[in-house]
């Protein structure tokens, strides 16, 4: 199953793309599965990764949550500000 993966922030910098598209090498993955590969594949990121909260279908998702075909997913990495 094929995902698309919208990235934010620093997190879309450091892997030099808002959006990835990434076959999945299993059907019942979870977010933090996903965020494993990502992490993985992209290792600059690997620690923003970790740490960014995840959103599926515009709500936060818990890590466990599994991932569905057509679900929309973004990463969204911890800010802050002043």
């Amino acid at each position: 199953m094929n995902v698309q993966i919208h990235l934010f922030a620093g997190l879309a910098e450091t892997i030099g793309s808002r959006l990835l598209t990434l076959e999945l090498p299993a059907p019942d993955m979870t977010i933090e599965q996903l965020k494993q590969l990502i992490a993985e594949r992209y290792p600059d990121a690997a620690e923003a990764v970790r740490q960014a909260f995840a959103a599926v279908n515009h709500e936060y998702a818990a890590g466990d949550r599994l991932i569905r075909e057509r679900d929309e997913i973004a990463l969204i990495p911890p800010v802050s500000g002043g």
